[in-house]
């Protein structure tokens, strides 16, 4: 009778901590599932009440003569937003010409030509940097070296500052869609006789097109909203830019900048609609690319 005592004691005691254990966990587990959906709910909350608000401020300052007319001078009533609206589209459009060939490329040589080599470490190392740099810095470079020298704002320098901001994010799409490209389609088309070339371009390329489409698409938006290197670039006016885009040529981040701080009522509601337009546009542009990625897949 002893001996049943003793053999089932130590199976009764072991068993007690164990079910603390698993307990603690489950204590443990719905803790952090707490926690994780109140900060879920909090960012959601701020994310709703930023758009509630430029909804609510945004919708007011919209009308017809908000994409027909220019910005109003000092003082003035009525005025609109048409020139900003073609200079930032303008501005942009430079910007991502200058960054998709050149982004790709770099994306393509680092994830076809240098695997493994410290080249392509140095060079995904500044790709980093340039990544996460602030972008008033970009501006002040191309400050430095467009607009002091030719002795003027432009259109051009601004278009060059926006490219350097895009240029960083398409070459790590780029790269990393193209690394995810199976190594047996490079090989068969190898096997076929194609060059290197032939095989980027006509497999991995087509392969990757998807993810490669997005990333440009996530620098466009990217680039879209910055204001910092368009003060030091493309600055502002309240009238259509040149045809050469020399001078200052308007644009809608530098506008906003200029018009939320000014004591004019008229002003303020453009800064407003301005604001709301960018925000649709970027989240456009975000829809546009997670239906392209669906739609590679």
């Amino acid at each position: 009778m002893s001996m049943t005592t003793n053999a089932s004691t130590p199976a009764a005691t072991s068993h007690i901590p164990w079910g603390r254990v698993r307990q603690s966990r489950r204590t443990a587990d719905r803790a952090m599932k707490i926690i994780a959906t109140g900060f879920t709910f909090c960012a959601i909350f701020v994310l709703f009440w930023i758009l509630g608000m430029l909804l609510v401020k945004g919708i007011g300052g919209l009308s017809l003569a908000t994409f027909t007319a220019v910005t109003p001078g000092p003082g003035t009533q009525g005025g609109g937003l048409a020139n900003a609206i073609a200079g930032s589209f303008v501005l942009t459009f430079l910007g991502i010409a200058v960054a998709t060939p050149i982004g790709v490329l770099a994306g393509t040589w680092l994830a076809e030509y240098g695997r493994g080599t410290q080249l392509a470490n140095l060079i995904r190392f500044i790709n980093d940097i340039l990544l996460s740099a602030p972008s008033i810095l970009i501006g002040l470079f191309v400050y430095v070296i467009l607009v002091e020298p030719f002795r003027g704002y432009s259109g051009w320098a601004g278009g060059v500052a926006l490219g350097i901001i895009a240029i960083p994010v398409i070459v790590r799409t780029t790269e990393d869609m193209l690394s995810l490209v199976p190594g047996p389609l490079r090989e068969a088309g190898a096997a076929l006789g194609a060059p290197p070339s032939v095989v980027i371009t006509s497999v991995t390329w087509r392969a990757a097109k998807a993810g490669m489409v997005t990333g440009i698409l996530l620098a466009l938006a990217r680039i879209a909203g910055e204001t910092a290197p368009l003060l030091f670039t493309a600055l502002n006016n309240n009238f259509w830019f040149s045809p050469t885009l020399s001078g200052g040529v308007s644009n809608l981040p530098v506008t906003i900048y200029q018009f939320a701080s000014a004591p004019y009522e008229n002003w303020q509601q453009l800064a407003w609609a301005g604001s709301l337009i960018i925000t649709v546009s970027i989240l456009l542009l975000s829809i546009i690319a997670r239906r392209v990625v669906a739609g590679g897949k």
